[in-house]
């Protein structure tokens, strides 16, 4: 995702808390873009550190994502991965996917 907008559609719907990351999502409807794909945008504010942290911090996401999106996320919804302060650069990669887990079958959990 690249547009504020999917970002924002985002943020105004569902969201799991998990010690390493915040998890938003919506489920896209209409006319909206390929309703068989899975969008995923990568937000990390300035409490996270520097650029360099940011940036650190959002790579971890992506490694992330690329392996929990495919076997839990679902086609035509988007999901954003929000890094938390003093917990996503910290926390050991095997957690960080767990977390991730966790936050896609809370949110799906409540979408049956």
């Amino acid at each position: 995702m690249r547009r504020r907008i999917d970002f924002t559609m985002a943020a105004r719907n569902r969201r799991a808390h998990s010690p390493g990351l915040l998890l938003q999502a919506r489920r896209r409807v209409g006319l909206e873009p390929d309703p068989k794909i899975t969008r995923v945008g990568f937000t990390c504010s300035k409490k996270l550190g520097p650029a360099v942290a940011r940036n650190r911090a959002k790579r971890r996401l992506r490694e992330v994502a690329r392996a929990q999106l495919p076997l839990f996320g679902k086609p035509g919804w988007d999901y954003v991965l929000v890094g938390r302060p003093n917990a996503t650069l910290s926390r050991p990669y095997q957690l960080l996917l767990a977390d991730l887990e966790m936050a896609l079958k809370k949110i799906h959990a409540d979408s049956a």
